[in-house]
């Protein structure tokens, strides 16, 4: 049995549940890394556009995709840390101010104008699940990060607080539980893709991740270091697979096939004379469709979908300001031409973010786009784990619990 501490991570996608199991080690606290031991991936049931609606058969694709990484990794997770997404998702800013008393801002200080700032009233029927500060200022003086040791006499503080719907929530939480397992913490999935693909010098210099799931398309635009829009629209995979059932005239079954072994998003990539053949069913014989007319299909209702990310980058007013591109991730992302695609609508740079940084194990693994989000959660979890570590190490030799608890508190605020 290892010693180091282990951390779980489960994304439940609309198409797939995936569940991660790893461990924590390196320098910590400073620089902990993942060792992957075990990965489960199943088809989702009772799951749409991210939100659940049939808690039995989502409870058995949670069940599934835990019983296979734990198989793997060799240990069973008492507590995961799940992914959540969807349009029930709602992001807005609040302001805190306090007054200084002492010669100058300490941390207990910041704390004090953190804690006004987050208590916005919240309706009822939601929850708050991310504080993220986004700057300080002290007196006049504005764009600060870290305000600790500057004199003033005024601090005030912007922050950018993620609301989700409490019944989503709810729903989520009971479909694990019923699954044999607890929730550790619930995290934004486009903040933990963030986490796994995206560069500080990225999210420095203004990107936007794009991710591409079958249920939905999840928008997170990063400037200046921090979280600054998040947005999300009904269009996906799914999508994408529906046109190709009315287009080609197959199955659901075979559209998804189809798009799985032949997909093409960007139609200057296929010639007229590639066919792909279909196999004979009861009601045709065997038959030949055009790739060319595949790849129209598809670039066409993905050209809408960046056209509309596009739009919501602009409404945002980060026209302009995304100096480090775009970052497409998710299943979507795995589409050939996808990128070319992606560039042609936005005129700005695009890659593919694959997670790999500050991993070992069973990299090979998780080595593609549609495992961002699952790294991403487990990466969280390890820097959560190490901050717990430093916290207990720390506590049991000096006994200032409550001021070690409020520093990793806060730098816990940093992770997005």
């Amino acid at each position: 049995m290892t010693s180091e501490p282990i951390v779980a991570a489960l994304d439940i996608g609309t198409a797939h549940t995936t569940a991660v199991v790893a461990t924590v080690h390196g320098d910590l606290p400073r620089a902990p890394k993942l060792r992957i031991l075990g990965v489960g991936r199943t088809r989702t049931q009772g799951l749409r556009r991210g939100v659940v609606s049939d808690i039995e058969e989502a409870t058995r694709s949670i069940k599934k995709a835990i019983e296979e990484a734990t198989l793997v990794a060799g240990v069973v997770p008492e507590s995961l840390y799940v992914g959540i997404a969807g349009e029930h998702v709602r992001a807005l800013g609040s302001s805190g101010v306090v007054a200084i008393s002492g010669s100058e801002i300490t941390r207990a200080d910041v704390e004090r104008v953190n804690d006004v700032a987050r208590a916005m009233a919240i309706p009822q029927d939601r929850e708050l699940l991310h504080a993220i500060s986004q700057e300080y200022r002290v007196d006049r003086a504005e764009g600060i990060r870290d305000p600790v040791g500057m004199i003033g006499t005024r601090l005030e503080t912007e922050m950018y607080l993620i609301t989700i719907g409490s019944s989503p929530a709810m729903n989520l939480r009971k479909s694990i539980e019923r699954a044999g397992f607890k929730v550790r913490e619930l995290v934004l999935e486009p903040l933990a893709s963030a986490w796994a693909v995206l560069s500080e010098e990225e999210k420095e210099l203004g990107v936007a991740l794009v991710e591409l799931g079958a249920g939905t398309t999840d928008v997170a635009v990063f400037h200046e270091g921090k979280i600054r829009h998040l947005g999300t629209m009904p269009y996906g995979g799914n999508t994408v697979t529906s046109d190709l059932v009315q287009g080609l005239g197959v199955t659901q079954n075979d559209a998804e096939q189809l798009k799985e072994a032949y997909g093409c998003a960007y139609e200057p990539l296929v010639t007229a004379d590639q066919l792909i053949a279909l196999p004979a069913t009861a009601a045709h014989a065997e038959r030949h469709l055009s790739r060319e007319l595949m790849t129209h299909i598809i670039h066409q209702r993905m050209d809408e979908i960046f056209d509309k990310v596009q739009r919501e980058v602009q409404n945002a007013g980060f026209a302009g300001k995304l100096n480090a591109g775009i970052v497409l991730t998710g299943g979507g992302a795995s589409l050939e031409g996808v990128s070319d695609l992606a560039a042609d609508v936005f005129g700005v740079g695009v890659r593919v973010g694959v997670p790999g940084d500050k991993l070992d194990g069973l990299v090979e693994s998780i080595s593609d786009p549609r495992f961002a989000t699952v790294v991403g959660l487990a990466m969280y979890g390890a820097a959560r784990a190490a901050g717990a570590g430093v916290l207990q190490r720390r506590a049991s030799g000096s006994g200032g619990v409550e001021k070690i608890t409020s520093r990793v508190r806060t730098w816990l605020q940093e992770f997005f």
